[in-house]
């Protein structure tokens, strides 16, 4: 299996699942202050949303490159 084959299943699948779920969810530790042996930080929950257009582009890329013959 040739690398281009195996980018463009990863785009498909990447694609679907951001059509599929639309958003996905992060934690973001940082640290505010240190005093001495004391550390305080904060944890934050991230979101980021995915464009549909986004996940539809990723599959139709993908396609394209799955069904592009290749030289050999």
């Amino acid at each position: 299996m040739s690398a281009i084959r195996i980018v463009a299943i990863a785009l498909i699948v990447a694609g679907l699942l951001g059509v599929m779920y639309g958003k996905f969810s992060y934690t973001k530790e940082t640290h505010d202050a240190k005093l001495g042996p004391i550390e305080l930080s904060i944890k934050d929950k991230q979101t980021v949303n995915v464009p549909a257009w986004a996940g539809v582009g990723a599959i139709v890329v993908g396609g394209i490159l799955l069904f592009i013959p290749t030289k050999r």
